[in-house]
């Protein structure tokens, strides 16, 4: 995965942040950015895979640039990878933050921001990745799920680990209730990151991601 190791900027780190829904993570980023003049990193743009959504609204009342890339307005996925690819170039992101995005970046995305591509899954990786995490562990048994922070790589949910944090599977839990308590953990552990990852950058090793 190239590029395997991020300098520590001069200035503050570029985001682009991709979303397909409510936006909460791309809240949770703003607000952090907004409250700490140290944290490391500005949100140069905010793009969408339709229209319409509560994320874009919470850019535009940010006044942050935003664009829509939408699948069904190219020939094939590959076609609007590519689009996506373009769109996110353009901007010069450090990092793009995939908060709630749920579209697969395919080979183009990856070539151009392979290591650079930060996602969030509700579950401990490598245990239950794909849609379903929280679905999954319930009906596992597991007594332990939680939160990753991952770099994307051309696999599902297979990228290298930032970091994990761990919620406790409650008895009474339906798979409501123990996603948005795993939600309230996800929002602040990717803040973390996303801070950390600008303030000090980081490197790739295989599997393991360092931050100094």
């Amino acid at each position: 995965m190239a590029p395997a190791e991020s300098p520590q900027p001069a200035r503050p780190c570029r985001l682009v942040v991709l979303v397909s829904g409510s936006g909460t993570n791309l809240q949770a980023l703003l607000d952090a950015i907004a409250a700490d003049p140290g944290f490391g990193a500005s949100i140069v743009a905010v793009g969408a895979d339709r229209d319409g959504i509560a994320g874009l609204e919470r850019a535009e009342r940010a006044g942050l640039p935003t664009f829509v890339c939408r699948v069904k307005d190219h020939e094939d996925r590959a076609a609007w990878d590519l689009a996506l690819a373009e769109a996110v170039t353009g901007y010069q992101p450090d990092l793009v933050v995939s908060a709630g995005f749920m579209k697969i970046l395919g080979k183009e995305f990856l070539t151009r921001f392979g290591g650079r591509v930060i996602n969030t899954h509700p579950a401990l990786l490598p245990s239950f990745p794909g849609t379903h995490g929280v679905r999954d562990a319930l009906a596992y048994g597991a007594k332990v799920t939680g939160c990753t922070v991952h770099f994307v790589d051309d696999g599902v949910d297979t990228g290298p680990i930032i970091a994990q944090s761990v919620v406790e599977v409650r008895n009474e839990d339906d798979e409501n209730a123990l996603h948005e308590r795993i939600k309230e953990v996800e929002r602040r552990l990717l803040v973390e990151v996303v801070g950390r990852l600008a303030r000090d950058g980081y490197r790739i090793e295989g599997r393991k991601v360092i931050v100094p």
